[in-house]
């Protein structure tokens, strides 16, 4: 018997790692790569398939140059969506953190069971959740009044979808928190104000930015939110990539959705996204 072979005679299989990031490379490339190839390519050429920079220089006045890009439609339903994502953020953090807070700190045996109480109406049809919440709309006479009042309905609208991406990071690094700190925190008599202050609240910071991300992107680009919510009236960065694709303009469409990754990477390195907290690992506090 060979030392590659086992006791009952048969090979053993061995995968290679290389061997086992073949379906993901696969699927990376099909599904990441060549999309994002084809829209840098619309990006920076024209109709005739040229070479060009135009398509950018379009989307900041043109001849107009900047003051005519802050006064067009493009710049005020930019404004708007990073309003609206800020709102929404603002509002799932402060929604969200008391929740996690709570469910981490009670003394429930099944812990997990009461956090699976949000997490359930992700379970429902998302086209059946955003259309019960337009009909609550309608029933309170809130629906379709106003500018303000469509803005209030997004931003609930986008609370409403994204609530649980929040809860669970500051939940999972909450609840890694050594609690020997909190203990060594009390010994040194400081009350519960300040060891929340101190020690709770910088350690959840990995949580509280992979939420913030996982909130803000999104809400920037959900039209489908928006529009049901405010009956095609209130426009964010996803209803102008949306509606240039279907209008077969590949140039601006591909323009938006290159600012929008610029503005997602930018986001994400301000939520400290790119670092490995390798701090945070070695306390148990890190997210992953």
């Amino acid at each position: 018997m060979t030392k590659t072979e086992t006791k009952s005679g048969k090979m053993p299989l061995h995968f290679s790692r290389k061997l086992l990031a073949i379906p993901y490379g696969l699927f990376l490339a099909m599904f990441v790569v060549i999309p994002l190839l084809i829209i840098i390519y619309y990006a920076f050429t024209d109709r005739n398939g040229n070479f060009t920079f135009e398509n950018f220089s379009n989307y900041f006045g043109g001849e107009g140059g900047l003051s005519a890009f802050l006064q067009s439609s493009v710049c005020k339903t930019i404004g708007r969506s990073l309003l609206i994502a800020f709102s929404s953020t603002v509002l799932c953090l402060l929604l969200a953190y008391p929740v996690a807070y709570i469910i981490a700190k009670s003394k429930l045996k099944n812990k997990a069971a009461f956090l699976l109480l949000f997490i359930v109406p992700m379970w429902v049809n998302f086209v059946l959740r955003i259309n019960a919440l337009r009909e609550l709309f309608i029933w309170l006479n809130m629906f379709n009044k106003s500018d303000s009042l469509d803005m209030f309905n997004t931003v609930i609208g986008m609370v409403y979808d994204f609530l649980p991406f929040m809860i669970l990071p500051i939940y999972t690094t909450i609840i890694k928190i050594d609690k020997s700190y909190l203990e060594a925190s009390r010994d040194l008599g400081a009350t519960g104000a300040q060891t929340f202050l101190k020690i709770t609240l910088p350690l959840s910071k990995a949580g509280i930015m992979s939420g913030v991300s996982m909130v803000f992107l999104p809400s920037m680009t959900n039209y489908v939110i928006s529009n049901w919510l405010t009956n095609n009236k209130t426009a964010i960065i996803g209803t102008l990539i949306e509606t240039s694709f279907h209008s077969s303009d590949w140039q601006n469409g591909s323009v938006l959705a290159i600012l929008l990754l610029l503005l997602m990477f930018l986001v994400t390195w301000l939520t400290g996204g790119f670092k490995e907290d390798t701090q945070a690992q070695s306390r148990g506090t890190a997210l992953w």
